[in-house]
Order: C-alpha cells, then sequence, then structure tokens
C-alpha cells in the first residue's frame, strides 16, 4: 500500500540521512530550539535519495521564508515505520510526518478536524473528497493529502493495431475486455491480460466493489461477502481467462508482461507512467471496466499519502504552518512530475484533464467515492491480508486453480 506516488512517495530501499538541530528532545516535555531561536519542527519523510534532494530544497525555502520556524528534514527511508512505531512509543515521535496506515498509527497522531475548520470550507472543499476517506479513522481526520493514484487499464497501442482489435474505452464492460483479450491471443500468441498471481489483498478489494460487494461487512464479518455469489463470480472470471489461455497471472501484477509486451493489457497505478515513457511504449490508459448489469460504473481504491502531526508534538502551531506549506496547491504545482495532485483547483488550472493518461486516474477517483477499505474496518487486517494472499495465489496459481467458492469459503471458516 506504501506504494504512494511513483511517481516520488513510493516507500524505497535508501541510505539513512540524519539531519540534527539543537535543543531538547520533544520527548522531555520542552519545546525545542532550531537555529537562531527558532521553533523547531521535525519532519518524516519515507522517500528516495533522489527525491529528498528536490525536498530538501522545498523545506529550505520554507526556512526562509519564516522567522519563527525551522524545520529539519529527516529521512527514516526502509526504516520509516520503525522508527514512526519507536518514536510514538518513547513520546519523542516526530512533529510532522508521511502517513498512509492511520489504522495502526492514528491512536498517536493529532485529529486535524479543528485545524482545518479554521482554515475555512474552501480549505477543505479544494481536496477530492474520496481522499479524506483514507485519511480519517473513526470519523476524525487525521492526514491531509498529498499525492494518490487510482487503478486505470493501461493497454498497447501496438499490440491491439497488429491484431486489428479496436482500442478500450470508457464505456467497456469485463465482456469487452474477455472478448478483446481473446482475438488479440488468437492473433498474435500472446497473452491478451495479465494480473497478478500473487493479487494485493488491498488492491483487489476494488474488484469486488465493482460488483456489488466487499471483502467485510460494516460488522466486519466476512460470511456473505467474501464468499457471496458476486464474489465468487469474480474470482471465476479472471480464473476462467487463465484457463482459456488467452490471460496470464504473473508477477508484478502483469507489469512484467506488458512492459515486454508479452501481454496487451494490465491494471495498475499511475507508478509505470514515467517507466513507461522513457522506455517508449506506445500505451494508452482507460478507465477498468465495469461488470456489465450491475448497475454502476467500476471502482478503484486508492493508494494515497498524506502529512500528519504527533499527538506529542509541543509545537502543534507551527507543525500545522508547515503542513499547510507542503500539501498546499503551490507546493503541489511544484510536485506534478512525480506525484498526481489531490487538489481539485490545480487538476483545473494545470487542465490535467486534458491529458489522456492521467485523466483516467482522476475519473476513477471520482467513481470512488464513498467505498472504505477493509482495513480501515477492522483490526484484524493484517491477518486477513494473509490469508487472502496465499487463497488468491491458490485460486490463480496454474499448478493449482483451485475452486474460488470452496477456498473463499475456508477463509471465512477461518475468521
Amino acid at each position: 500500500m506504501k506504494k504512494i506516488m511513483a511517481l516520488g512517495l513510493a516507500v524505497v530501499f535508501m541510505v539513512s540521512m540524519v539531519l540534527t538541530g539543537c535543543g531538547k528532545s520533544a520527548g522531555t516535555g520542552q519545546e525545542e530550539a532550531g537555529k537562531g531561536g527558532k521553533v523547531k519542527i521535525r519532519f518524516a519523510s519515507w522517500d528516495s535519495a533522489e527525491d529528498l534532494e528536490d525536498q530538501q530544497k522545498l523545506v529550505d525555502a520554507f526556512n526562509e521564508q519564516h522567522d519563527d520556524i525551522e524545520v529539519v528534514l529527516e529521512a527514516y527511508g526502509s526504516d520509516f515505520d520503525t522508527k514512526i512505531a519507536a518514536g510514538m512509543g518513547s513520546g519523542d515521535a516526530p512533529d510532522v510526518m508521511y502517513m498512509w496506515n492511520y489504522p495502526d498509527y492514528y491512536e498517536g497522531l493529532e485529529p486535524l478536524d479543528d485545524y482545518l475548520a479554521k482554515e475555512g470550507e474552501d480549505f477543505k472543499a479544494d481536496f477530492y473528497e474520496t481522499l479524506w476517506n483514507y485519511n480519517s479513522m473513526d470519523g476524525k481526520i487525521y492526514g491531509i493529502p498529498v499525492g494518490f493514484t487510482t487503478h486505470c487499464l493501461f493497454y498497447n497501442k501496438d499490440l491491439f493495431d497488429q491484431a486489428g482489435v479496436a482500442y478500450p474505452t470508457s464505456d467497456w464492460t469485463w465482456d469487452d475486455l474477455e472478448a478483446a483479450a481473446k482475438q488479440i491471443h488468437e492473433k498474435l500468441g500472446i497473452y491478451g491480460f495479465s494480473y497478478g498471481i500473487k493479487a494485493d489483498a488491498y488492491d483487489y478489494e476494488m474488484y469486488l466493489w465493482s460488483n456489488n460487494t466487499s471483502y467485510v461487512g460494516k460488522d466486519g464479518k466476512m460470511n456473505g461477502y467474501l464468499n457471496s455469489p458476486e464474489s465468487v463470480a469474480t474470482f471465476t472470471m479472471f480464473q476462467d481467462m487463465q484457463k482459456d489461455g488467452y490471460a496470464l497471472a504473473g508477477e508484478k501484477g502483469g507489469r512484467n508482461e506488458f512492459s515486454a509486451q508479452k501481454s496487451a493489457m494490465f491494471i495498475y497505478g499511475a507508478w509505470s507512467i514515467n517507466a513507461f515513457n522513457e522506455a517508449g511504449l506506445n500505451y494508452g490508459v482507460v478507465e477498468i471496466p465495469a461488470f456489465a448489469g450491475n448497475g454502476h460504473d467500476s471502482v478503484s481504491n486508492l493508494s494515497t499519502s498524506g502529512l500528519a502531526m504527533s499527538k506529542d508534538s509541543k509545537n502543534k502551531e507551527a507543525a500545522w504552518e508547515f503542513i499547510k506549506y507542503w500539501t498546499g496547491v503551490e507546493l503541489n504545482k511544484k510536485r506534478l512530475g512525480y506525484e498526481m495532485s489531490p487538489h481539485k483547483s490545480v487538476v483545473e488550472s494545470e487542465k490535467i484533464m486534458e491529458d489522456p493518461v492521467y485523466a483516467p486516474f482522476y475519473k476513477m477517483l471520482e467513481q470512488s467515492v464513498g467505498y472504505t477499505p477493509t482495513i480501515f474496518l477492522t483490526d484484524k487486517w493484517s491477518y486477513i491480508s494473509d490469508e487472502l494472499s496465499l487463497s488468491f495465489e491458490e485460486i490463480f496459481n496454474p499448478n493449482t486453480l483451485e475452486d474460488p467458492q470452496t477456498v473463499l469459503d475456508a477463509v471465512v471458516a477461518e475468521q
């Protein structure tokens, strides 16, 4: 899930860089002092070395603009979760931090509803509504959106042209995708569609939402949801495409096969866009197909990043000033090369909806209002996620291809 914006906010392996300021620890109950007597704010990032260089420049710009606040960037990289958890446990968490896993960390975060209220309705309304659902817990907002991605259908234009098959469109159903995938397979001898053999449990729930079900109900129970007829039909559809030979369950969600032009279509977030562009791949993007006859458009889950504040921060007003700066419109425009904007005003002013590659991701965002991932609905997600991932592999592994109803019933029985 922490794939946030490939685009620059993905969790990565990187060297640790620690920048220290003067003063006492926030855990001592005293305010930390920065250079020249400024209030010191610690800002924890999970990004890569390349992105950190750009982030440091933006932090420096904030410090130059404020006589009373000094922000110190702390690079946690692949140790982000470990260091955040340790900091919260000792009362020494950074004042401001990137965040996505609110279910695990919200008790150590400051609710931001009152801060938002002071900024006025227009401030909050400029963020896409769906994003608040992914930055909240128990009805309270704990993070301000920074970036996101939904999922869309990527297709290889050259392969479609060679097969003489019309490109996917916004009104496609899964029936259309299956028909096109089969034609491409028959004419070119490659796979028409690829998906993950080890499907990410967090990501896969969007297909159940699209087919009028989910992993769990509002009571957190799986029975009647994960093993519902709609859920079984969804898993069976993917499995049947593989059995019929025109789809492949591969590694990396089908991306490897698509990149190698061994598959004409796959579904993924915006993380691959830069790589595909650099590779000169002739591709298109369109919304995920809908299920015919279920009465609504397809739905996507979101991978998001937000900026959160520690509840133990001794300088919360200063921390909020930095959060507003980092999540604001002007800085968001500076980061457009590597993250998708959560701001409606930026999407409008930069004419992003006129971009045929990025527009579908925003259309999927608008179609996905009101859906809450199971990770936000149960404290058993870690266990459920592991069980689902194993079950998906049993269903999609070509060496097993086990009956979806049997497998899903077994998961429900173990809950």
